[in-house]
């Protein structure tokens, strides 16, 4: 019974544990460098993004308003008062405090210190605290070291400061438009060239065809590494030298043997009909080329697109060899990124956001064409 047609197959159920745990292992780290995008420093060091949404403990350092502001202090029974609250936001809890950093764990709440000098200090477990003393305070406001859970913290900090702060060291902004200006064009020149090729070698008659389609096969099998320095030699001889022209042919060249590939076996597969029935009307190649075979050819050619705009978008290596300057006028993000790590290797949240920012237009681009990509990766494979 189990080999009837029509039938489900026991091994269904293991299918799709495979390909929600596929999906799940793709999603774990975008979730958390999203989440962690959003958090503070202080908040990252202390747990991880899963406990984003619970209260965290963790030391923190504090420090009571100034003395030296207008209004602060009041007199109170012949005592010089300071009152007011170690949190900025409502919600924080501490457990044990201290005036020193050797001993953050000194004083339970509800306890008072005594600061030397005639100087005592109080701290609530909401952070209230009564700093006192038998002369004028002075000087700066008092340190506290606690140990407090804290609430759950969301901040648009980071983006402000990764996109808006125009700082050269941690801003993407530049970077980003840097990235568009190869991308864009990177990814429409090698399939304006790709279709006019795959069309000549589906559904033209030329001498050497069948050479051809072989050459662009085997080019298939050319790693990548080993043409940069040639090709560099060759874009400085001729004058190209390092920039956005270079980069983009550089992209077209090594882009071109898979679209040329993937379109060419897509156009073969059009109906025969439809192309002899243009040319028996008096159709030039150039209008079947333009008026049929490309709008049929849509999702092959949004197949490709995906393709290289993901592979240009996260390119460093093609950029690091044809495209950076000495100014940095032409970084792209994946070289900013790098830069990040090395200047703010620490700064998590920053190291994060910039991650994501970088993440998220490739995420968009995919997911607005995901469905034509599998049509166009079957194009030719059934008959």
């Amino acid at each position: 019974m189990d080999n009837i047609a029509g039938s489900k197959s026991s091994l269904t159920w293991i299918v799709h544990i495979s390909v929600a745990l596929l999906v799940a292992l793709w999603l774990f780290p975008t979730v958390g460098l999203l989440v962690s995008s959003f958090r503070t420093t202080d908040q990252i060091s202390s747990s991880g993004w899963w406990q984003s949404l619970f209260p965290t403990e963790q030391n923190v350092t504090l420090r009571t308003t100034d003395p030296d502001d207008e209004g602060v202090q009041t007199l109170v029974d012949g005592v010089y008062t300071i009152t007011g609250n170690l949190f900025e936001e409502a919600g924080a809890e501490i457990s044990v405090w201290g005036s020193s950093s050797r001993a953050i764990d000194a004083y339970t709440v509800g306890e008072t210190a005594d600061l030397g000098d005639g100087e005592t200090i109080t701290v609530q477990a909401n952070g209230d605290y009564v700093w006192t003393g038998n002369e004028e305070l002075s000087g700066r406001g008092q340190r506290v070291f606690a140990t407090a859970k804290t609430p759950p913290e969301f901040t648009w900090a980071n983006y402000k400061r990764v996109l808006f702060s125009g700082s050269s060291t941690d801003s993407m902004a530049k970077a980003f438009f840097n990235t568009l200006t190869v991308t864009i064009p990177a990814t429409i020149i090698p399939i304006v060239i790709a279709a006019f090729a795959a069309y000549a070698l589906a559904w033209m008659d030329f001498p050497g065809r069948a050479i051809l389609i072989a050459l662009v096969v085997g080019l298939l099998v050319v790693p990548l590494q080993l043409a940069l320095i040639p090709l560099l030699r060759l874009h400085l001889n001729i004058g190209i030298g390092k920039g956005y022209l270079g980069v983009w042919l550089a992209h077209t060249g090594f882009g071109l043997p898979l679209a040329i590939y993937l379109l060419r076996n897509y156009m073969v597969g059009l109906p025969r009909d439809i192309i002899e029935n243009a040319k028996v009307d008096g159709a030039t190649d150039f209008q079947i080329f333009t008026k049929i075979i490309l709008p049929l050819s849509f999702p092959a050619l949004a197949s490709f697109a995906i393709f290289q705009f993901l592979w240009t978008w996260n390119d460093l290596l093609v950029a690091k060899v044809f495209l950076i300057d000495a100014t940095g006028q032409t970084t792209v993000m994946t070289n900013q990124i790098v830069e990040l790590l090395g200047t703010r290797g620490g700064n998590w949240e920053i190291l994060a956001t910039a991650a994501f920012v970088s993440i998220a237009v490739p995420l968009a681009v995919f997911f607005a064409m995901q469905k034509y990509l599998v049509r166009g990766l079957l194009a030719g494979s059934v008959k």
